[in-house]
């Protein structure tokens, strides 16, 4: 439903979005989804069941951070993670999306880091309470520049790789992925009604690991883009 500001009784937040490479048009984000084990890697350092399928997990729209930003380290962890992922935007949706049709949904794609505060995640994780306060904080999605599949295609291969202070901490390749982007779409599809403007992250290879106040984090996929954070103090 859209409304006139002078509608609401009070000034509506903001829309949150997504830089455009090459561009100063922005993509607007409704919704973050995020798929949790989706590199056979990365199960078996967490260790979990290999065999168990990828499962989802959301973000608040407002978590996107920028390129080039710097990150408040958070509060109520000492073990904040870094997990870089490839960035899927959506252009259309719906609900029960076949595989074979999931590439028309796609806009572009994108470099993100989903910062966890994994110390808080494992002990939801334990009692079985949701993830919400390891994953769903402020400024936990630091999303680069997207790419119009229009430019690049839609790729299923190539180098993603995260470094911090310059040592390569995570090294994979898209061809990882457990379930690829068609099937992830299909999947969440079956769960939620997906629409224009959803963002999916979709999955993180091995050698996830914490970050602290002054490292610096530079991310990139090959063929897709780049995305560099820092890490500041935190919020006073």
């Amino acid at each position: 439903m859209s409304a006139d500001a002078s509608q609401y009784v009070i000034a509506p937040p903001p829309q949150a979005a997504i830089k455009v490479k090459g561009s100063d048009k922005l993509f607007p984000v409704r919704r973050i989804w995020c798929v949790g084990r989706n590199y056979i890697e990365h199960i078996r350092e967490m260790g979990q069941d290999e065999r168990a399928p990828p499962f989802f997990f959301a973000k608040p729209a407002d978590a996107i951070v920028h390129d080039g930003s710097v990150v408040p380290y958070p509060p109520l962890t000492k073990d904040m993670h870094h997990e870089v992922e490839m960035v899927v935007a959506l252009k259309s949706g719906g609900s029960n999306i076949k595989p074979e049709q999931a590439n028309d949904c796609i806009w572009g794609y994108g470099v993100g880091i989903d910062l966890t505060r994994r110390d808080l995640q494992v002990a939801s994780r334990e009692v079985k309470r949701p993830w919400e306060i390891g994953k769903a904080f402020d400024a936990s999605a630091p999303c680069g520049p997207l790419v119009p599949a229009s430019e690049i295609g839609h790729p299923t291969k190539g180098h993603i790789a995260l470094r911090v202070n310059g040592v390569v901490k995570q090294d994979g390749d898209l061809s990882q992925m457990i379930w690829n982007v068609p099937e992830t779409i299909w999947k969440l599809s079956e769960m939620v009604e997906l629409a224009a403007g959803d963002i999916i992250m979709t999955g993180t290879p091995a050698g996830v690991g914490a970050l602290v106040p002054g490292d610096k984090v530079e991310c990139e996929i090959e063929g897709v883009g780049t995305l560099t954070i820092s890490i500041g103090k935190p919020k006073a």
